[in-house]
């Protein structure tokens, strides 16, 4: 679960594993597999951040990395 507000300031919980898509409309709107939308006050970077951290805490990101985290840990091709 991640963290997220909403407009009027209240905090909630969002299952990260449901997230579909995430926008900036300017507002951020999450919405879920299930085709709930919400709309939060976070940036959509914060909340992809957070669907980041949460699925490495989990340990499904464990394995994957991109072609910067290879470059930043001095891989060489």
């Amino acid at each position: 679960m991640i963290s997220v507000t909403r407009l009027n300031g209240s905090k909630f919980h969002v299952n990260a594993l449901l997230i579909e898509t995430v926008e900036d409309t300017p507002d951020t709107i999450i919405t879920l597999t299930t085709g709930k939308k919400f709309i939060v006050i976070e940036n959509s970077s914060d909340v992809i951040r957070a669907i980041r951290h949460y699925l490495r805490s989990i340990g499904v990101l464990a394995a994957v990395t991109s072609p910067t985290d290879t470059q930043s840990e001095g891989a060489t091709s």
